[in-house]
């Protein structure tokens, strides 16, 4: 009987590995009133910052597909047309659902052509610049730790004006907007990265 299951040991702990903390808190607003269901209703998300940082660059300072600025854009604004997919653990499609590694990974993968790793615990190691809380911007991706053990378990992409987009939680309604100021995620924060730094060109950051 041990060896008839011992197969299904090593798939279990990749799909733990892979997959985000199934417990966020419920937003203390309906969902409709936290998050908008366009990114243009949500203050254009900041767009003037993600610009501006732009265009601080050299002019000649490019993404490797392209600049930095309109792969934001396009990330964030396939973010909102999601909001409200449903979460499930090791999911990574639109169709079946996401966990929170799989919403960012999806997202910079269809929007930017990068593939980026699979689980929270290898996105946070990634040799990409590391951003402080106050330097945040558009498309910088967030990590928490919101099981109270140190360690990396929940990843989202800011958006501006202190919030971000991610997938939360089944109880949470899957894909929505939080905000950083919420006391549940402001204690759980551990910090940001910047994929799409104007002329980084990233390595395979695949498995």
């Amino acid at each position: 009987m041990l060896k008839r299951f011992a197969p299904l040991v090593p798939m279990s702990f990749v799909l733990l590995l892979a997959a985000c903390a199934s417990h966020s808190p419920e937003s203390q607003q309906s969902q409709a009133a936290v998050a908008p269901t366009s990114r243009a209703a949500f203050l254009q998300i900041d767009q003037n910052k993600v610009t501006q940082a732009d265009e601080s660059q050299d002019e000649g300072a490019k993404n490797y597909n392209g600049s930095s600025t309109t792969h934001v854009s396009d990330i964030l604004d396939r973010a909102f047309s999601l909001i409200g997919t449903p979460y499930r653990f090791g999911g990574k499609s639109e169709r079946t659902g996401f966990d929170c590694s799989g919403f960012v990974g999806y997202l910079f993968r269809e929007e930017a052509g990068i593939n980026l790793p699979r689980s929270t615990r290898e996105l946070i190691t990634m040799d990409v610049p590391l951003v402080s809380k106050e330097d945040l911007q558009p498309g910088d991706l967030i990590f928490f730790n919101n099981r109270g053990r140190g360690r990396v378990s929940h990843a989202g992409i800011y958006i501006g004006d202190g919030q971000f987009i991610h997938s939360a939680s089944r109880r949470g309604g899957g894909v929505r907007v939080d905000s950083l100021d919420e006391s549940y995620w402001r204690l759980s924060y551990m910090e940001a990265k910047r994929v799409l730094e104007p002329g980084y060109e990233p390595k395979t950051v695949t498995r």
